[in-house]
């Protein structure tokens, strides 16, 4: 299991089993594997509950009362896609991710997107672990095996990759950052060709804060992406690569959560990126990547997994999942949660609020009524004196243009509106238009109405407005 930062909140879904009994626990995995057929259902609920280093206390012991390898009994006991998640889940992580690589650098072809997810995704002390699990495994180099079976600038920003020398986030340098957006810039969108060696100079060892703060600037110099710029630059498995390496910096666990849904999407399943994936971050970062997918693909990643896969495979997966986002009092107390805490975090630096919208001097909302109906009435609406005088009103000044518009003409000028423009101009102008709690409890009553909920809005809303706010959105 890897090391958890001072301080820092837990996010794997497998623990500690509480009263662990390593003893216990390998007389009863060698009872479940005994006699004639074996008890799966036993093996799996022990194995998935306990962490990974409770696990290889388990192997130890299992050896020494019965002089035998545990794997290699689970291998003999069990088969098929059950036995290869059991099999990962005892060895340690630096050990599985040897394990495999060598299996896809072996045979004929290679598995480039193995290569890629486990080498873009793992940390410098993850990577120097494997390095030396895959030497103690199989007594071979895996820089060696690496060079040997890949080429071209792939393999050369692999190999940047296994060294694990990434920088840390201590300290960042302003200038740097204009300096690498300059070098990336240079590199790619103006020059004829592109200089690989700096993309992969740059994103393979600056720190992960820093990068964030280079693709930022990025967009704002360039006004695109360093996505679309590796897109356009780049091709073939090194595009790939790089690809998932700026994916991993800005978020690991959505990474995931995205290598996930295309591993269950559509027909067929991914199972060894599936049991990868799973096995991998299960005592890391499950609980954020779980978070990820339901906001990002609206279904929880427990409910793909209950539909996709099938049997003990089903149930090892499910309990390596820890929980279903989509029951009551899972996934949307805990996202509200956080975001309460940042909307206290920013109550109590008490910071003064500035708005961009200000009550406009020398208003006059009966001139502003028939300077709209105007813009409305015939073939034709003229929109942007629209936008002019409602953008330039405060919310209480366009309260009144519509009190006097309705006492000037006997008409709704919502419904005027309406009529007159559409698409999100008529969204923007009309919710600029309605007084801030009916506009949040329109907004709230959407969210909410038809199949699924908008958990976002419900979330953005409620742990966002002042106690004031809320008792005049419960009114509205």
């Amino acid at each position: 299991m890897a090391k958890i930062a001072q301080g820092a909140m837990y996010r794997g879904s497998v623990h500690d089993f509480p009263e662990f009994d390593a003893n216990q626990d390998a007389e009863a995995l060698y009872t479940a594997m005994k006699g004639f057929g074996s008890d799966k259902e036993s093996i799996l609920e022990l194995i998935t509950s306990r962490s990974n280093k409770q696990r290889q206390e388990i192997c130890q012991n299992y050896k020494s009362l019965y002089g035998k390898d545990l794997i290699e009994d689970l291998k003999y006991e069990l088969t098929g896609k059950f036995e290869r998640l059991i099999v990962n889940l005892m060895r340690p992580l630096a050990y599985c991710d040897a394990k495999e690589i060598k299996d896809a650098i072996s045979g004929v072809g290679t598995d480039e997107k193995c290569l890629i997810e486990i080498l873009a995704s793992r940390t410098n002390e993850q990577m120097h672990q494997l390095v030396a699990a895959y030497k103690d495994a199989y007594e071979r180099d895996l820089e060696s095996d690496i060079i040997g079976d890949t080429s071209g600038h792939f393999q050369k920003m692999l190999v940047v990759l296994l060294q694990g020398t990434r920088e840390n986030d201590d300290v960042v340098s302003e200038d740097l950052v204009q300096q690498d957006v300059q070098d990336l810039y240079e590199a790619g969108e103006l020059k004829w060709g592109t200089d690989e060696a700096q993309f992969i100079y740059i994103l393979g060892n600056r720190s992960k804060q820093h990068l964030r703060l280079v693709f930022d600037e990025y967009l704002k110099t360039t006004g695109k992406p360093i996505e679309a710029s590796i897109r356009e630059e780049l091709s073939g498995d090194f595009e790939k690569l790089m690809l998932a390496v700026v994916k991993c910096i800005r978020s690991t666990p959505e990474y995931f959560a995205e290598r996930l849904f295309k591993a269950m999407k559509g027909l067929g399943t991914r199972d060894n990126t599936l049991i990868r994936i799973m096995v991998s971050r299960s005592e890391l970062d499950m609980l954020d990547i779980r978070e990820i997918f339901r906001t990002k693909y609206e279904k929880s990643l427990y409910s793909m997994i209950k539909n996709d896969t099938s049997g003990e495979y089903k149930k090892a997966l499910l309990k390596l999942c820890g929980g279903d986002d989509d029951a009551a009092g899972q996934f949307f107390p805990e996202a509200a949660q956080v975001a309460y805490q940042m909307w206290e975090l920013s109550a109590v630096s008490r910071v003064e609020l500035k708005g961009t919208v200000c009550a406009a001097n020398d208003f006059n909302p009966d001139a502003d009524a028939k300077a709209l109906r105007k813009a409305m009435k015939g073939i034709g609406t003229d929109e942007a004196t629209i936008i002019d005088i409602v953008t330039h009103r405060s919310n209480a000044q366009r309260q009144q243009i519509r009190q006097t518009f309705k006492s000037h003409f006997g008409r709704d000028l919502m419904a005027d509106l309406k009529s007159e423009i559409s698409g999100d101009l008529a969204r923007l102008i009309l919710g600029l238009m309605m007084p801030p709690a009916h506009y949040d409890a329109k907004q709230l009553k959407k969210a909410m109405e038809g199949a699924g909920t908008d958990e976002k809005t419900l979330i953005e809303i409620l742990a966002t407005r002042t106690n004031a706010e809320i008792r005049a959105i419960n009114e509205a």
